[in-house]
């Protein structure tokens, strides 16, 4: 939990601080003045009496008792000045800008450790090092500007980078974005993203708490936390978006899989962030826009009426929109369309998009509002595009569009892209607390993402047909490593995944009776390679007991083999599916098509096990090719329902299982509902569950 002093203090001093306001402690001191400040304020500069009108001590032994102490001094001194302070001076909350510490290698990090466990002594918390500061209502103890106007209207922003989010700010402030509070945590030595997100989460009241959160996130150090606090503040009535850094390198690391090729840090970020109905973000720009969706009401289906008075825009509006899955329908009430056209100049268009011309007026624009509202049925919110054309004023335009985006139950969306031919207008209807969307395809790709995102999980999943006593009977009896058809068949069994037919052949006369047994035509492959296909081990559609022989002996000369596996033909579409423990986050499951899909086009969907049946048909459906999977131009798809169930059976076996590091099905063939595991690699390793 987050000292209150954190938030609220009382008093604060800054250490450091000088009449100098291009250094970080004056500029800090000025902000706080400047911003009014209301508590008591002082200064620790050992060669001043007073600094920018503010009393000033030798030494902070000198000091009253204080709430907040923000520290603008040398690494070197903040132990023992810190010390002091908690000790002598009952000062519980700190913020250190100072960089110098595990930033900049070992001693630096021992050196922060020592002030955590000060603070941790006296029951504080720390910001920081390395950081801007803080912002909140109560007060803005921070080096950096811009400084936004901070309003329970606006969004809590928590960011790892100080210099990322003043460009964050920077972004949002011109779209018309709010700040709640902001929360530039640094090194995380002591309060990190995930314990600022808990203290929203413990402390949040419907009546005054924000309910859009803002994340910069360079570290996950506690994965758990982060869903656990994030799903809690979903399912209160707020909305999260986040953008998540450095995590590109880990996926191109080498592995014995598919899976393990595939899957990284960033994947299991993915599945993190879609568990818990984070929005993800990629860019400052896209991180804003985003945050100023959330900002108009929520659009409770696709169908989006475009109002225009400049075709192109509508056109790549349009275009970003149905790229994303929402929908332009077209006006189906024609005595309601006509009644609007005659109230618009001739020649506007009450199709969709509704193109009203250049001349288009105030009063024309809030008709065609209204008609969107309450005349047009299919209509579930609005993106109304209006710039400057320069023939005539556009304030009264902008005007009728705030008082519409107050009184209208469906969400407006405004697109105002004149910022400079007429940005005293802009300034204006920013200044009645709306947010503007100069990018019309930003817009339509934050609004698809948004729309897109699945809500938190409900901590669900498959039990039903899963032999939990089963699983953990075969994970004692194995020894690590990967594991032999048999063991896999076992695993499937018990957790009702399909498979083929298998049977392991170590001679002949064994291969030829597997094959009788299963019934030609049946698929040969070698036990012991780990890639098949890679060595030639894999022989298909062999028809015959001759072929059986000749196929045996062959595939026995293949080095590293150790016996023959004869299983009987599948058919259908190849799919894939996959898992790795990723530590902190544990098991990662991945599906998608097999073959091109999966190894060249990288076309997967991330989720973190274990995984409810609508949490797996969430992420079959994120797929690019999903409209393949369910078949096209007369060709039969694969049962979506009955992968999902695959899916999420898997994420039960994991859920009991976590001995299992790694796991490849590829492919499972399926065509309707039928889907069988053809191929299948686990990798166990007891013992390391956080390894």
């Amino acid at each position: 939990m987050i000292y209150s002093g954190l938030i609220d203090p009382k008093s604060i001093v800054v250490v450091g601080a000088s009449n100098n306001t291009s250094k970080p402690g004056g500029k800090l001191l000025k902000n706080l003045i400047d911003n009014s400040y209301s508590g008591e304020l002082w200064v620790v500069n050992p060669k001043e009496d007073v600094v920018q009108r503010v009393q000033s001590f030798k030494s902070v032994d000198g000091l009253p008792d204080v709430d907040l102490a923000v520290l603008a001094i040398p690494a070197r001194f903040c132990l023992d000045t810190i010390k002091t302070l908690a000790y002598q001076k009952q000062t519980k909350a700190y913020i250190i800008i100072s960089a110098g510490f595990s930033e900049e290698g070992e001693e630096g990090a021992k050196l922060e450790q020592e002030i955590v466990e000060v603070v941790k002594d006296v029951g504080g918390s720390l910001v920081g090092p390395n950081c801007i500061g803080v912002m909140t209502p109560y007060h803005t103890s921070v080096f950096t500007t811009p400084i936004p106007k901070l309003t329970k209207e606006g969004c809590d922003f928590i960011s790892g980078s100080g210099a990322t989010a003043v460009f964050i700010m920077e972004s949002g402030i011109p779209k018309g974005l709010q700040f709640s509070s902001v929360f530039s945590v640094g090194n995380s030595a002591d309060v990190g993203v995930e314990d600022v997100l808990q203290h929203f989460d413990e402390t949040f009241d419907p009546k005054e708490s924000s309910r859009v959160k803002l994340l910069y996130i360079e570290n996950i150090k506690n994965p758990d936390k982060l869903l656990f606090h994030s799903q809690s503040l979903i399912r209160k009535g707020c909305r999260i978006a986040a953008i998540k850094a450095g995590s590109s390198s880990a996926g191109s690391r080498a592995a014995s899989s598919h899976t393990g090729a595939l899957t990284s840090s960033d994947a299991a970020v993915d599945a993190l962030f879609r568990k818990a109905g984070i929005v993800r973000c990629y860019g400052r720009e896209e991180l804003t826009t985003v945050a100023s969706v959330f900002m108009c009401k929520e659009l409770k289906n696709k169908n989006i009426a475009i109002i225009t008075h400049a075709g192109g825009p509508g056109v790549m509006l349009t275009d970003a929109l149905e790229a994303g899955g929402l929908e332009i329908p077209q006006i189906k009430d024609s005595a309601a369309k006509q009644a609007l056209k005659e109230k618009l100049f001739p020649g506007s268009s009450v199709e969709n998009p509704v193109d009203f011309l250049a001349t288009g007026t105030a009063e024309q624009l809030g008709e065609i509002i209204d008609a969107c509202e309450n005349d047009f049925d299919e209509i579930d919110g609005m993106a109304v595009i209006f710039g400057s054309s320069g023939l005539f004023p556009v304030r009264d335009v902008y005007e009728v569009l705030d008082k519409k985006m107050n009184s209208c139950k469906k969400p407006i969306y405004p697109i105002l892209p004149s910022i400079i031919d007429v940005k005293e207008d802009v300034a204006y209807f920013l200044s009645h607390g709306n947010v503007n969307f100069p990018d019309e395809v930003l817009l339509g790709r934050a609004l698809t993402k948004v729309k897109n995102t699945p809500p938190p999980s409900n901590g669900e999943f498959i039990t039903e047909g899963v032999d939990i006593e089963k699983i953990k009977e075969v994970i004692v009896s194995t020894k690590d490593g990967y594991q032999p058809p048999g063991v896999i068949h076992k695993l499937f069994d018990a957790a009702g995944i399909p498979r083929v037919n298998e049977k392991v052949a170590r001679t002949e006369q064994e291969a030829i009776l597997a094959a009788m047994d299963i019934g030609f035509p049946v698929a040969m492959k070698v036990i012991g390679p780990i890639h098949k296909s890679d060595v030639g081990g894999v022989v298909l559609n062999v028809r015959n007991i001759e072929a059986v022989k000749k196929e045996f002996h062959h595939l026995y000369e293949i080095e590293g083999t150790e016996a023959v596996l004869v299983a009987e033909m599948a058919q259908g579409r190849e799919l894939f599916l996959g898992a790795k423990y990723e530590p902190g986050f544990g098991h990662i499951v991945l599906c998608g098509m097999g073959g091109i899909y999966v190894e060249v086009m990288k076309d997967i969907a991330s989720g973190l096990a274990p995984l409810s049946k609508k949490e797996a048909v969430s992420m079959v459906k994120s797929l690019k090719s999903y409209k393949i999977l369910k078949g096209y131009r007369g060709q039969e798809g694969v049962d979506v329902d009955k992968f999902a169930d695959i899916i999420a059976r898997l994420a039960s076996l994991l859920r009991h299982a976590v001995e299992i590091k790694e796991m490849d099905i590829n492919p499972l063939l399926g065509v309707g509902q039928s889907i069988l595991a053809v191929d299948a690699r686990i990798r166990i390793e007891k013992g390391k569950q956080d390894e």
